[in-house]
């Protein structure tokens, strides 16, 4: 059987997996990291591919430079001559940001550059931010007259309180890596040749503290977002009842004995 031919569309996506931790780079700057239809389904299912992999225990998202991502390619949702709205396209694409928060391992976004609109609701739905110094988020939906569709109206009041999301909305500025920080936008804002070495030793962190309970937990943080207190004790109590604590897997690690 010949071989497939390899097209430049096939490597849009790029995806390494080493040490247990795997790397997935968006791969168009010569369009500033838009993504295309494809991209979002390549980028949805390269997530689950991750997720469901025995072999990986974290998993980075970045963009190869000069940007993270704007979103969606807005040229070819003009060229579809119809919107993006649920219902209003069949060849709609699959949402990248729900597969974010849909992934159970621990998933860094370690933001390069300009992070904007549908970028920004993808960086939101990882369970952490690290930002180079060069990077800047804008929530540009309004601006261009349209209402956002992956979760930024849920997801940036939480991040920064909804006076800050309100008024990064009705202004669509740049904020820039330090006040990111500042607003508890991003965990970590470091040079940017030192991003991704960065992302990696969180990620070598978590992948030498990772045990079965840690996709469990990292859930309970999901499911109980936006409870009340008691709500929230709740249902990690529900979820503590219904655990089987790994005793073997504790002895294999050392723990229990103090450590």
């Amino acid at each position: 059987m010949a071989e497939k031919a390899i097209t430049p569309e096939d490597q849009r996506l790029l995806i390494e997996v080493s040490d247990r931790i795997a790397t997935i780079t968006l791969n168009r700057p010569e369009a500033r990291n838009a993504m295309t239809k494809r991209m979002r389904n390549d980028l949805c299912a390269a997530l689950r591919a991750c997720d469901a992999d025995d072999g990986v225990d974290a998993i980075i998202l970045t963009g190869a430079d000069p940007v993270f991502t704007g979103g969606v390619d807005l040229r070819e949702v003009a060229a579809d001559g119809v919107t993006e709205s649920p219902g209003g396209n069949k060849r709609q694409a699959e949402d990248p940001a729900q597969a974010c928060r849909d992934t159970a391992k621990p998933l860094i976004g370690a933001v390069n550059g300009t992070c904007v609109t549908g970028g920004l609701e993808i960086a939101l739905s990882c369970d952490f931010i690290v930002a180079s110094e060069l990077a800047r988020f804008a929530d540009t939906h309004a601006k261009i007259g349209v209402i956002a569709a992956w979760g930024m109206t849920a997801l940036l009041p939480r991040a920064v309180g909804k006076r800050m999301a309100k008024e990064m909305t009705a202004t669509a500025r740049f904020v820039y890596a330090e006040e990111a920080l500042r607003i508890g936008l991003v965990n970590h804002v470091v040079p940017h040749d030192e991003l991704l070495p960065h992302a990696r030793v969180l990620a070598a962190q978590i992948v030498a503290a990772t045990t079965p309970a840690t996709a469990a937990t990292m859930r309970i943080y999901d499911d109980t977002d936006g409870l009340s207190f008691s709500e929230a004790k709740d249902l990690e109590e529900v979820a503590m009842r219904n655990w089987t604590v790994d005793t073997d897997d504790m002895q294999r690690r050392g723990l229990g004995k103090g450590s």
